[in-house]
């Protein structure tokens, strides 16, 4: 059983240019409602370290999170300073959630470039979550995504939310409906739920593979 991720917020930002440098980094990205926060919060065992709300689109900059594991031994930042006191340890990002349709008109259109600028630009990146609805499958906006990130070689892997809200009957079918939505085989979807705890310790073991080793 994976141990729950030691993460502390270190600060919100609309822009990848005004956050601290980080030695590796993984973000999550999905629709304002698929669960992100909520799954962040189940990773790390704590009920509010993102903020949660029955409100979709609550999360409007970006988060980040420092893990505070490991050794240490990674390379400073490049773009750190010699007396900086930025810690060499890996973070998490939580994007704010896309397609939030009762947003106000100036934070629906500065998402994409809040979004898409710190999948862009951001170099410390090396993985992307994106998190898709399992109970209702990839929308149009998550397969956008998809290509999208397909389309700038960005990698990612597809983490499908709320497992608990499909019925065991159902699964294998909608695994095979979900991927072949995502143009991926099975294997290839992690299927989580922040509710009963499904999954979440290989996506735990999935983030720390990416950020320690």
């Amino acid at each position: 059983m994976a141990s729950p991720l030691k993460l502390t917020f270190v600060e919100s930002a609309s822009r990848a240019r005004t956050l601290p440098p980080s030695p590796v980094e993984v973000a999550f990205v999905g629709r304002s409602n698929v669960g992100k926060s909520s799954l962040i919060n189940a990773a790390a065992n704590r009920k509010q370290l993102a903020r949660v709300s029955n409100t979709p689109g609550r999360t409007q900059l970006i988060n980040m999170f420092r893990l505070d594991e490991g050794s240490g031994s990674r390379q400073r930042p490049a773009n750190a300073s010699a007396d900086s006191d930025v810690e060499l340890l890996g973070t998490v990002v939580d994007l704010p959630g896309y397609g939030y349709a009762k947003a106000s008109k100036s934070i629906r259109g500065d998402w994409p470039a809040m979004i898409e600028g710190y999948l862009l630009e951001r170099e410390e990146l090396v993985m992307i979550f994106v998190l898709v609805d399992g109970a209702i499958g990839p929308t149009k906006l998550d397969v956008q995504m998809l290509d999208w990130l397909r389309f700038n070689t960005l990698p990612h892997t597809v983490v499908a939310t709320k497992h608990d809200k499909v019925k065991p009957s159902k699964r294998p079918a909608r695994t095979k409906e979900l991927a072949a939505g995502c143009q991926l085989d099975p294997g290839d979807v992690v299927w989580v739920s922040s509710t009963k705890g499904d999954g979440i310790d290989r996506l735990r073991t999935l983030v720390r593979m990416h950020l320690l080793e």
